[in-house]
């Protein structure tokens, strides 16, 4: 049966990925909230969406909506604002009687999520999130393949550099109290990937900690994690082109690359599917990551010594 939505946020990047899954599930959008109005990109999904400037007139609309006949209410609404209105957003969508999918991080902060299960018992209304990595089917088989082999600790290194301009700084993402800073924003689902693979977090090390670059050491149940996330264009091994591409991602277990570049089109739509079959990634599923990130990035770099992320050595040798 088709289930009506509502967006909050769609003026983002991320939200076309939404608008396409909504539609791609066969169920119908009914209504979007975002502060710009340059939001032209309904127009390929649907003519008659609701559009609202402002949070509170949506929440009127909802809140009306909820009701009236079950075939008039919003069932879902989706959260795709910026990550420190994903708390908030979260909690609006469940007072208006709906479920909710939100976009990683699901919050900035683990206790926020103490909170938010408490009002989803209060409302009997669930809150699910995007770990599109997870359903990656290359990754799958390698989840299973590494469950075969108990007992052995794998050596792992992460490296993800995505160039972004000078608009980032000035915008809420280069804002940590607003985005959480680069682990968060764009390390989130990489290290979502790793504790998903190799298990929970024994200890952790920050080697270095700037505002465009952070990197570190991490043991896991299963693995030695060597990890270099950056913002910073300087740190791709290529010269990039804006336009063309601009984005440096590897993953190794025990010096073997990790190829999953392809099959990244249509994860948005199997998080869909997969929560809207009763299968989704709830509270307790990124508990462990936004944990992790929250850790990294309240504790100050030690020297580096041992083992250490080679562009993170890199780094700290020109300083």
């Amino acid at each position: 049966m088709s289930k009506n939505f509502a967006v909050i946020g769609v003026g983002g990047y991320i939200a076309p990925r939404h608008l396409k899954a909504i539609r791609d599930t066969g169920n119908h959008l009914v209504a979007a909230a975002d502060p710009k109005d340059s939001v032209g990109v309904l127009d390929q999904y649907a003519f008659d969406v609701r559009f609202f400037t402002e949070i509170e007139r949506l929440d009127r609309f909802l809140e009306k909506a909820k009701r009236g006949p079950d075939a008039e209410r919003v069932h879902w609404v989706t959260v795709c604002s910026p990550n420190y209105l994903h708390d908030a957003h979260c909690r609006l969508g469940l007072r208006v009687n709906a479920d909710v999918i939100c976009e990683k991080p699901l919050v900035i902060n683990p206790w926020n999520l103490d909170a938010l299960q408490e009002l989803e018992r209060e409302m009997g209304r669930r809150i699910f999130t995007v770990l599109q990595l997870r359903v990656h089917q290359k990754l799958i088989e390698l989840r299973q393949k590494l469950l075969a082999e108990p007992g052995k600790v794998h050596d792992v290194d992460l490296t993800y550099i995505t160039s972004r301009g000078q608009w980032y700084d000035v915008s809420w993402k280069g804002q940590p109290e607003k985005s959480g800073g680069v682990p968060t924003n764009i390390g989130i689902h990489f290290f979502d990937l790793l504790t998903w693979l190799f298990g929970k977090v024994q200890a952790s090390t920050v080697h270095l900690s700037e505002e465009r670059k952070v990197g570190g050491v991490m043991l896991l149940e299963r693995a030695q994690v060597r990890w270099f996330l950056s913002i910073d264009t300087s740190d791709l091994p290529f010269a990039p082109e804006p336009g063309k591409k601009t984005t440096f991602r590897s993953i190794t277990v025990d010096g073997q690359e990790v190829e999953f570049s392809e099959g990244f089109t249509d994860l948005h739509t199997k998080i869909y599917e997969e929560t809207l079959a009763g299968r989704g990634f709830g509270l307790d599923d990124a508990r462990g990551s936004i944990e992790l990130v929250h850790d990294l990035r309240s504790r100050p770099p030690v020297a580096a010594t041992g083992d250490v992320h080679p562009l993170v050595f890199k780094r700290l040798k020109k300083s």
